[in-house]
């Protein structure tokens, strides 16, 4: 398998873009640009995998593809936070 330097920026960045939704729309806030990245990864992947299992197809094209990573990468958020309980609070460095 062969991606080259343009099919790679594309899923970089609709890792990023679905990542930093579903973080808004699951915590609130994102995880940072990396964290934002993995999550939409992955949830990509979810997503992908899952919609046409569900008998649920869109259309092709970045902004569909956008859309199914998002909502694989909330399902993946919702997972791991019932799994753990929630996520950690982040340390405020306030003096």
């Amino acid at each position: 398998m062969h991606i080259t330097g343009e099919g790679l920026l594309v899923i970089l960045i609709v890792g990023l873009i679905a990542g930093w939704l579903a973080g808004k729309i699951v915590e609130g806030s994102g995880f940072g640009l990396i964290g934002d990245m993995a999550v939409g990864i992955v949830g990509a992947l979810i997503g992908s995998w899952l919609m046409p299992r569900l008998g649920i197809h869109l259309a092709s094209g970045i902004l569909s593809a956008i859309i199914v990573a998002t909502i694989g990468a909330v399902l993946l958020l919702v997972i791991v936070k019932l799994v753990t309980g929630g996520f950690p609070r982040r340390r405020s460095w306030r003096f």
